[in-house]
């Protein structure tokens, strides 16, 4: 068991989507302790009605994302000697997403938008076929590849003024997402695609602050993802695509 080295004052966003309150919270400080430490200690040891998300605990998933004093991060990989302000904490849902219970975000309208921007890859062969033989150092692959580990934690959307400011805006992991299958080589549903970027709430809504960028825990680029979209549907409507 890990030796007590001081004390925390957390402060934790509890109640539904209408009610939400902060509630003050004494922690044990401990070494090599991270937020999500935190989190659980307080449901295991003072609130068992808790609501929040987790899984792997090793940054693999994604699942654990929250607000940390305002900003959007991975709670499993967020120390909290790195992330405290006067030995105080504030932990909250993610912005720009419905609020179930405490900590806890119904992310179905993020992977709705995810949908909504053709982000399935469309295949040009069957099983029946040889492999498409692909060099990793073409341009389109190594684009591809640029943004291909987004494991859809949310982070980014949390982070994006634009989301805020027009609900309908399909975010940056969905757009990132279509970018990467824009330069995939194998698969057939770039003309779809291109057409649902382009549409309302579509890539033509990033402002290019590059939140999504500064916040995302796998270094990825949406912003450049997205200025990929934009040059690729305006080559696209030059040629009468779209």
């Amino acid at each position: 068991m890990r030796e007590e080295i001081g004390k925390i004052q957390v402060q934790v966003r509890r109640g539904g989507p209408d009610d939400g309150r902060l509630v003050d919270y004494e922690v044990p400080l401990l070494a090599s302790q991270t937020v999500l430490d935190v989190v659980t200690w307080i449901q295991r040891n003072l609130e068992p009605a808790l609501s929040y998300r987790f899984a792997c605990r090793v940054g693999m998933c994604g699942s654990c994302a929250m607000t940390v004093n305002g900003r959007p991060r991975w709670t499993c990989r967020s120390h909290v000697t790195d992330v405290m302000k006067d030995g105080r904490i504030r932990i909250e849902p993610l912005r720009n997403l419905p609020v179930i219970k405490d900590l806890a975000c119904d992310l179905s309208g993020f992977f709705d938008k995810w949908q909504r921007a053709e982000g399935a890859f469309v295949p040009t062969q069957t099983r029946k076929d040889s492999l498409a033989p692909i060099a990793p150092q073409e341009p389109a692959r190594q684009a591809a590849s640029a943004g291909i580990e987004c494991i859809n934690c949310a982070v980014c959307y949390a982070a994006c003024d634009a989301v805020e400011q027009n609900p309908e805006y399909l975010g940056p992991a969905a757009l990132n997402r279509a970018w990467t299958l824009v330069n995939d080589a194998r698969d057939g549903g770039n003309r779809a695609r291109l057409q649902a970027v382009t549409g309302p709430g579509g890539c033509q809504s990033c402002h290019s602050q590059q939140g999504c960028t500064s916040h995302c825990p796998n270094a990825l680029n949406p912003t450049r993802s997205i200025a990929g979209l934009k040059q690729a549907a305006a080559r696209a409507w030059l040629r009468g695509e779209l």
